[in-house]
């Protein structure tokens, strides 16, 4: 047997050296003897600023690194050839492939068109400011390179809502721009986050998906893509600026035209506001699992000192609705320099991935840097991002131990275990986990079970620790200051 682990093989600042795709298919063997099942990579389409581009700057989703548009025929991560065939070559080692996918947004645009606007209320979205006037924008998608191979649709005004770039206005006087065409009658479309009144718009120029040839167009995509890639899921990018009607119709139409078991996992980043993100999974009726950003959030605070440990679940998707969370210690947003910048602290992240990886509840996605480590340089930013030591040997207990039952003793503000009681399914399972975010470490009697009684224990990621637990299966389990212990049976 084998639980669901998955990985997000890339981060914001992955080197623009057009390598990626190759680096994925060489390690693909490797993540799946380390007990990886799923492999999230970036966008795969062309983004406005070319090579240098992350994804999700979308300008044309349909060039996968196969056309020359804007100065490149490559993406930032290789050529559409590469990247297909990086998908076969982990399929082939076992491994599950999750595509990353933009659909909220273009940018980049071909040419100009002169519409019709209101400025709109940055902090409050739903107040339009003075009347109506005519701006020229770049609304117009042609992709000359691609010559409607694929797809023939062209983007104009009239598929988008509103845009943040007038070309024949000073600098002073950009801002949000609310587009006045047939679709909404002047307003944003309401079923999105509420956040600043309403949270349609994000960047660029926003997509208009109550206009049906939108909606056409993005499900002609959205199955095209599936065919060419062969992929085995969606990760999609800002939910909570898109229709939450359209992302559930959508979502249920890739997993019918996937024609196989399909995974939908998303970003609906609110770490703050539980209720609005298990509202939003009641709206799209369970069809998409959500990043779990309310947890990220609790393992950021405790590692900086603002939170106690045992309150670590607290108002998380985890502790909610565990079925539907992707559990996270970092990822590309929240990594040093980026637009959500709150990167967990180095002592605490041993910590953070014990909690996702050795517990019951939610599926762990852990980021390429915590495996691989990173450098980069960003606006006069130095950032090394070390190993975590210990996430190979976690992910090894996960693979190996971390089974059945689950029972928890938060017992104290500064020191935290669990038990799992092993199943079997996976001979030789069962765990007892302890951390400590005090200077003074601490111990927990924790009850394993009678199957484990009179049996010796010892530390995974200390072997030289052990103890042996009582007739009844129980023992006082210990960790150092600062850190996590996990005690297995001795093999």
């Amino acid at each position: 047997m084998q639980q669901d682990t998955f990985i997000q093989f890339f981060h914001w600042y992955t080197p623009a050296d057009g390598h990626l795709w190759q680096h994925f298919r060489q390690e693909a063997a490797s993540l799946k003897v380390k007990g990886i099942t799923h492999a999230w990579l970036p966008p795969a389409f062309k983004g406005a600023r070319g090579k240098d581009s992350e994804g999700y700057d979308v300008y044309d989703l349909y060039d996968l690194g196969e056309f020359d548009q804007k100065g490149t025929v490559a993406t930032k991560y290789g050529p559409k050839e590469d990247y297909l065939q990086a998908i076969r070559a982990a399929q082939e080692q076992g491994l599950k492939v999750l595509t990353d996918v933009v659909l909220g947004h273009r940018t980049g645009g071909d040419g100009k068109e002169k519409i019709k606007v209101q400025r709109v209320n940055p902090d409050n979205r739903t107040e339009m400011t003075g009347a109506p006037f005519e701006i020229e924008a770049f609304t117009q998608f042609f992709f000359p390179g691609r010559k409607d191979q694929y797809s023939a649709y062209k983007w104009d005004y009239h598929s988008f809502a509103g845009v943040d770039y007038a070309a024949n206005l000073p600098a002073e006087e950009q801002g949000i721009f609310k587009i006045l065409n047939e679709y909404g009658n002047g307003q944003w479309n309401e079923e999105v986050s509420q956040e600043n009144g309403n949270f349609s718009f994000l960047i660029g120029d926003d997509v208009e998906t109550r206009n049906p040839a939108v909606r056409e167009e993005l499900y002609n995509w959205g199955k095209w893509y599936l065919q060419v890639t062969g992929c085995n899921g969606f990760r999609i990018d800002a939910l909570k600026h898109m229709s939450w009607r359209f992302m559930k119709n959508w979502s249920t139409a890739m997993k019918e035209a996937a024609g196989k078991d399909f995974t939908m996992i998303g970003e609906y980043w609110s770490p703050d506001n539980l209720p609005e993100m298990l509202d939003y999974l009641d709206k799209v009726e369970n069809s998409i699992s959500l990043f779990d950003a309310p947890l990220h959030h609790n393992f950021y605070e405790v590692s900086k000192g603002e939170r106690e440990l045992w309150k670590v679940y607290d108002n998380t998707l985890t502790a909610a609705r565990a079925d539907k969370s992707i559990t996270i210690v970092e990822n590309h947003d929240t990594q040093p320099c980026q637009t959500l910048e709150s990167p967990v602290e180095a002592w605490f992240k041993p910590l953070a991935y014990g909690c996702i990886l050795l517990r019951a509840q939610g599926v762990p996605c852990i980021f390429y840097p915590d495996l691989y480590g990173a450098q980069y340089r960003d606006n006069g930013c130095d950032v090394t991002i070390e190993k975590v030591a210990v996430l190979e040997k976690l992910l090894e207990l996960r693979k190996d131990y971390a089974y059945g039952e689950q029972e928890d003793y938060f017992a104290a503000a500064g020191v935290i275990g669990w038990v799992r009681r092993g199943d079997a399914g996976a001979p030789g399972s069962g765990c007892a986990v302890v951390l400590s975010s005090s200077e003074q470490g601490g111990n927990i009697n924790m009850h394993m079970g009678k199957a484990f009684a009179g049996k010796t224990f010892m530390n995974f990621l200390n072997p030289l620790q052990e103890l042996v637990l009582d007739a009844e299966g129980n023992a006082v389990f210990y960790v150092d200051q600062r850190g996590i212990a996990v005690w297995v049976p001795k093999r």
